[in-house]
């Protein structure tokens, strides 16, 4: 056999060269092969492997398949739903394979089929991937590096895998220690699946967020980040915390966020970092959705992953109680001096009581799950659950999966258990489906269902469970242009548009000064005021941010208060939000479309074009500011 047969002629010359030199003299070239690679192919040379090995290799663990999977439970759980969404991207034309922290595969899936015949019939359950049994591979090469590594053509140390390209993340379990990897391996060069890391990353962080949930069933655990728009992604840290306060365990990204090794944090305090005591954090985190805390590191956002249902008044002394448990407002409280919007949240309610769906419209910012809880609150289903969820948070190929649940059995592998989706957990109580405009489109046939026949079948199931639920939908999106547009389903807009009601930017708001009073209250500053001239900036500002804006704003000028100070002056507020509030006045002609494109434009020119920053400036999400731009260019 020459070389030329064995190497094909796609692989790239550096690979090439190398792999002839490892044929014809048995030693790895210097300077040839990318550092990590170099390093791995000389790892397994070390190790004994074989290059031209073929797949008649002995599969490690066979014979205990069973032992295998059981022991390994926690990890196969917490991936399935994961595996799935990748399979659905990915999945036509390679394998997404998940293995423990010995490279031993647990689950595969893809197109198996398709590839058995080209050097991979040894994918399977059970065998294991690890580089010293395999040579270079990412899955194997992955675990040894501690990092996402990828392996592109002529790369992997075996000859018969040279037409192959894979990527592996490793997933860490909450002591940070690695649990197990995630792979992507297909057919051709690195370019076609270079852009799959991202997507396994963000898998992985889902992966690594389910694992954090099942390792503290009884303990407060959060997601955090100083930037909201991070919640949801691999760069969001993780935190578990006991309801006594102590600190049980943090992830790699967390350690970042604080500033802190991971042996600093463990068994600390939590109120040394977040600021508020367990108990304190739990009173917050059952209020739901997605809150912030000032902390000495600064402002974080969280997002609740668990809080356990426990009376957080047993421990908690009588003089505490009040301060940590604040009453929700009502709906009365709410609309303010705004008549008209009073009348139509009394509607609202109203509607809710008799079982019609409530639709709340509005601007990014304006308070609609507030008032959805508030609805809730001022129901007869108040003492039973209140379920949010945000239909343009959760990846696409998840959202099934949470809104539905799925059954033992439903993904690859032994599935034991399954999960309780949203609508099953809103049993009884109110399901809030925030940001429904976002929804995919296949899946909104299917919530139309559930919603006309009050019934839902986990996925993998094959009976129907009946469901009763309260039903409140908020957008900030144009649903009849998406309707018409055929974004969104007109069945479906007229199921959920039974009373809808518009919430008014804070820029229309008459009950200014009343708002600010709540928001300090809320921020636990009720007897703090404001000083003439801030309330004159703030009242004649154009808010693109909306009463969120104007929270972080408060916010701000809270933390960087002196002992002593009861009155909220220009000195409190940095210069960047100075310069924001006077860079330009509320407008005063001209329609709202051309008023709002053009505070795009002076944030854009302000911040040189940078994106990031001028969302930052307009308190929106970058993905919002790009929204908007496409929305109001002719």
């Amino acid at each position: 056999m020459t070389l030329i047969k064995i190497i094909p002629p796609k692989l790239h010359r550096e690979a090439r060269l190398a792999r002839e030199k490892l044929h014809l003299e048995g030693e790895v070239p210097d300077g040839v092969l990318r550092a990590e690679i170099d390093a791995s192919w000389r790892r397994s040379l070390s190790h004994g492997v074989n290059f031209n090995a073929k797949h008649e290799l002995a599969l490690e663990s066979s014979a205990s398949l069973d032992v295998l999977l059981a022991s390994n439970r926690l990890l196969i759980d917490a991936a399935l739903p994961a595996i799935d969404y990748l399979a659905e991207r990915q999945g036509k034309e390679g394998l997404i394979i998940l293995a423990n922290s010995d490279a031993t595969i647990l689950a595969v899936e893809g197109r198996a089929d398709r590839l058995k015949g080209s050097g991979l019939q040894d994918i399977t359950l059970g065998a294991c991937w690890s580089e010293a049994a395999r040579g270079t591979n990412a899955l194997g090469t992955a675990l040894v590096e501690a990092r996402p590594t990828m392996i592109d053509c002529g790369e992997h140390y075996l000859d018969r895998l040279t037409d192959f390209s894979c990527t592996s993340v490793p997933i860490h379990c909450p002591q940070g220690d690695i649990l197990g990897v995630l792979d992507l391996t297909r057919e051709g060069p690195l370019g076609r699946v270079h852009d799959s890391t991202a997507l396994l990353a963000m898998a992985v962080s889902q992966i690594e967020s389910r694992v954090f949930n099942a390792s503290y069933p009884d303990e407060i655990v959060l997601a955090f980040h100083s930037r909201r728009q991070y919640l949801e992604s691999p760069w969001q840290g993780l935190l578990a915390v006991s309801l006594g306060g102590q600190i049980l365990a943090v992830s790699a990204q967390a350690c970042q966020l604080l500033h802190a090794e991971r042996s600093a944090l463990v068994g600390r305090r939590c109120e040394e970092f977040l600021g508020v005591d367990g108990l304190q954090l739990l009173s917050r985190l059952h209020q739901g959705g997605v809150g912030s805390l000032q902390t000495a590191k600064g402002e974080f956002f969280y997002k609740t992953l668990r809080a356990p249902q426990r009376s957080i008044n047993v421990s908690t002394p009588p003089r505490s109680t009040s301060k940590t448990l604040k009453p929700q407002p009502d709906l009365d409280s709410l609309a303010g001096s705004n008549a008209r919007y009073a009348r139509a949240l009394r509607m609202a309610r109203q509607g809710l009581a008799n079982e019609l769906p409530v639709l709340l419209l509005g601007e990014t910012g304006t308070g609609k799950e507030v008032i959805a809880r508030a609805l809730h609150m001022a129901g007869s289903r108040c003492d039973k659950p209140f379920v949010a969820v945000n239909c343009a948070a959760i990846p696409e190929g998840l959202i099934e999966s949470e809104l539905f649940g799925y059954r033992e059995g439903a993904f690859t592998g032994s599935r034991r258990g399954g999960m309780v989706g949203r609508l099953q957990q809103a049993h009884g109580g109110t399901l809030f489906l925030d940001e429904i405009g976002d929804m995919p489109l296949a899946l909104q046939a299917r919530l139309l269902r559930v919603l006309q026949d009050r019934k839902v079948a986990p996925l993998g199931a094959g009976e129907e469970q009946d469901i009763d639920v309260a039903l409140i939908c908020a957008t900030h999106r144009d649903l009849k242009r998406l309707v018409e547009e055929k974004h969104f389903r007109e069945d479906l807009f007229y199921r959920v548009n039974g009373i809808s009601v518009m919430l008014p930017a804070l820029r229309e708001r008459e009950d200014f000064s009343a708002l600010v009073e709540r928001l300090l209250s809320k921020l636990d500053a009720p007897s703090m005021v404001l000083h003439d001239d801030l309330i004159r900036l703030l009242t004649g500002y154009h808010w693109p941010g909306n009463i969120r804006q104007l929270e972080m704003l408060l916010r701000t000028a809270l933390a960087m208060r002196e002992p002593g100070d009861s009155v909220l002056t220009l000195d409190h507020l940095p210069d960047s939000m100075l310069d924001e509030l006077t860079a330009s006045e509320r407008p005063a002609s001209g329609s709202i479309r051309q008023n709002e494109l053009e505070l795009i434009r002076q944030s854009l020119d302000q911040h040189q074009g940078n994106v990031s920053a001028a969302a930052d400036a307009l308190g929106i999400s970058r993905a919002t500011l790009y929204r908007k731009l496409k929305q109001l260019r002719p």
